[in-house]
């Protein structure tokens, strides 16, 4: 029996994908016992090296949630400043008139193609040679200026690209019967170009959420993993329970910012399904004299 993607498999050839399969986890659990020994015989998977974590709050206290606190602190930011300006910018590089559509594509290539560590440097850069800024608060408006003007870059492509995925009709549609252009953008396209950009525009939250972690390695910036960093040092070299421990909570918090919006769209989905309310007979021929 054949579809149009693949053929069925005859009896050989499923005969060796078992034995592929059966060879691949036997790879898979050699290289799993190889870390589990490697590990084990360093001693990072003694008890000693992750009981602090059940039994006590000071780590937690003194070191996670404070860095917990900051990631967050930046990335809010970030996504607060983000969002408005890359739908601000993706919908300029679609106006009619060039003065607006050329600068905003300038503007959009230039930072989208500078590594946004490179911008996180600058930023700091120009906070300490230009502004009265204090040293202390450098680092964290330096993340934030960085990934705002990067992700505000992405974000206006995946605004663009969204709506131009429309059909045309619907603009036209619209025009046809009176609406101008800022009002087809405001009430006909954005919001259903909204849904179709969720995922990607969730995707780029978390890595907003993500990037933060690079103030930690260059700018000193006392984020999530630089406190793990500090925190496997004071708690004699358990680099492995503590990265593991911070790397739950990065996976947690993706997992609830992506759940989130999984949930959102489909209930914009269910919502654009609706079909309203039914008119009766005697409704339907007065709306029909109304328009004679």
């Amino acid at each position: 029996m054949s579809s149009v993607l693949y053929d069925a498999q005859g009896p050989r050839a499923k005969r060796r994908n078992v034995l592929f399969t059966i060879v691949f986890l036997v790879a898979v659990a050699a290289l799993v016992w190889w870390v589990y020994d490697a590990l084990d015989e360093k001693g990072q998977l003694d008890w000693a090296k992750w009981e602090m974590f059940f039994t006590s709050s000071e780590p937690w206290s003194t070191y996670i949630w404070p860095g917990l606190e900051n990631t967050l602190k930046a990335a809010a930011l970030a996504v607060i400043i983000a969002l408005p300006l890359g739908a601000v910018l993706g919908i300029a590089r679609l106006s009619d008139h060039a003065w607006v559509r050329v600068p905003a594509a300038v503007v959009v290539e230039f930072f989208r193609s500078i590594p946004v560590l490179v911008l996180m440097i600058f930023g700091l850069a120009l906070f300490a040679e230009y502004t009265d800024v204090s040293s202390d608060d450098r680092p964290l408006y330096a993340v934030v200026t960085g990934l705002v003007l990067y992700n505000a870059s992405v974000l206006a492509e995946i605004v663009r690209s969204g709506i131009l995925a429309l059909p045309k009709g619907q603009a036209e549609g619209a025009m046809a019967i009176g609406l101008r252009k800022g009002q087809v953008m405001r009430l006909i396209l954005l919001p259903q170009a909204v849904t179709a950009m969720l995922p990607a525009i969730v995707s780029q939250l978390v890595v907003i959420l993500k990037d933060t972690a690079l103030g930690g390695a260059v700018l000193t910036f006392s984020e999530l993993l630089a406190s793990a960093n500090t925190m496997s040092s004071y708690y004699g070299a358990n680099t492995i329970a503590s990265f593991t421990v911070v790397a739950v909570i990065y996976i947690a918090l993706n997992f609830a910012l992506t759940s989130f919006a999984s949930w959102l769209e489909r209930r914009l989905r269910r919502a654009k399904k609706s079909t309203g309310a039914v008119l009766k007979a005697d409704d339907t021929q007065q709306s029909a004299g109304a328009a004679v």
